[in-house]
């Protein structure tokens, strides 16, 4: 019988690994599909190209449904994320001149250590950071205001947020058109090896279990066509138990170099698959423990309560009602569909659809449809916590 060929947009990302694994290594064919891969050059077109019905489902930076879902971004369209497709793996980089300035300081580019990175970042400073990101309504973004925010330095007083497609950052630095980043790799490394930018922090030190990508899909689509949808999301989930192998690795690094995807050097996408960077010009190395995950601990599973926390950061932003973004973004994460696509595939499905986020400071057994699980730490670097059923305000409580 002949495949049904579903075409999927992505951004030429490292995390947009389980896309291209999904298709090259056969996992789509597994589920009668074939995955027609169209590189998009930024978010804002393939978030159209999404809404427009010119690809059926797409790679997407976690905060667009939920922006979509509030009426922000002008998107047309409802939309879903119907998984998550990966965790964490973004940098947070300055240009040569702040650089330097923060050497001058003593500045030791630990790569672990938010507060104090953030402190160092922000010393002396007279004038706005000006901090360029890939999307305005991006977990890049989410991040960046949560974590200044929360050292007292909120945007747009301190903090200049300004819009650069992730392959242009490097020169957006040499330009001086912003003074640090936030983007995914490869793109920050790409900026080391220029010599544009060093690197200061993972993502993963702000936010342990950041949802960065998942797969979007229109509203009417998933609604619809209910067995495409979860054949997909089981093509996509295998290749993401694939991907969680170290085994994988090297194989990973040589398909998504491939003209077609990322086009640059397995050695520079490697960096973010290992966790270990080149942060300076110079050569300092440093390493970052789960950098990106795209499996473990229940990883692919859309909680609703990351929705909510996303909508109300986003409602904090541009000044809408906190309860009203959090009971619109309450269903735009589709555990429901994931659940169908597969429940008797995988132990790992959550007794709850959400949580509470930051609360675990270790390896935690919750309640799973089958008996238990164990999710991964997942910390906010202040200690916060985010209660899904405290909506009324956004409510973030230190750990005792």
């Amino acid at each position: 019988m002949r495949n049904t060929t579903l075409s999927l947009g992505f951004i030429p990302l490292v995390d947009a690994a389980p896309l291209i694994v999904a298709q090259e290594m056969g996992f789509a064919s597994q589920e009668g599909l074939t995955l027609d891969l169209k590189r998009a050059p930024s978010w804002s077109s393939l978030r159209d190209m999404l809404s427009f019905g010119q690809v059926d489902a797409a790679h997407m930076l976690a905060p667009v449904p939920v922006a979509a879902a509030l009426g922000l971004g002008n998107a047309g369209m409802a939309l879903d994320a119907i998984m998550v497709t990966s965790i964490n793996g973004n940098v947070i980089g300055v240009g040569k001149d702040l650089a330097d300035h923060l050497v001058d300081q003593g500045h030791d580019f630990d790569f672990t250590d938010a507060t104090k990175a953030g402190h160092a970042l922000t010393a002396g400073r007279t004038t706005p950071l000006k901090i360029g990101v890939p999307f305005p309504f991006s977990m890049h973004a989410q991040l960046l205001f949560y974590w200044l925010n929360a050292l007292g330095l909120p945007a747009p007083d301190h903090v200049e947020i300004k819009t650069v497609p992730p392959a242009l950052m490097a020169d957006a630095l040499a330009a001086k058109e912003v003074d640090a980043f936030c983007v995914g790799e490869p793109w920050g490394s790409i900026s080391v090896d220029q010599s544009q930018g060093s690197l200061l922090l993972p993502g993963s030190a702000i936010w342990q279990r950041a949802p960065e990508k998942v797969l979007a899909v229109r509203r009417n689509w998933a609604d619809t066509e209910t067995d495409l949808a979860q054949r997909l999301i089981r093509a996509i989930w295998r290749a993401c138990q694939w991907l969680a192998d170290p085994g994988s690795r090297l194989l990973t690094a040589e398909l998504l170099a491939r003209k077609a995807y990322l086009d640059r050097p397995t050695e520079i996408i490697d960096r973010a698959l290992s966790g270990t960077f080149t942060v300076t010009p110079n050569g300092v190395q440093r390493h970052a423990d789960e950098f990106l995950d795209f499996h473990t601990g229940a990883a692919n599973f859309p909680w609703r309560s990351q929705a909510q926390w996303i909508a109300m950061q986003l409602a904090l932003r541009v000044g809408l009602g906190q309860t009203h973004a959090a009971k619109a973004a309450g269903t735009v994460f589709r555990s429901d569909i994931y659940r169908a696509a597969l429940r008797g595939i995988t132990p790992d499905l959550p007794g709850a659809s959400s949580k509470l986020e930051g609360a675990n400071a270790a390896w935690t057994s919750v309640a799973s449809e089958s008996g238990s699980l164990t999710l991964p730490p997942d910390r906010f670097f202040d200690g916060s916590i985010f209660d899904p059923s405290e909506t009324t305000r956004l409510k973030n409580r230190q750990l005792s």
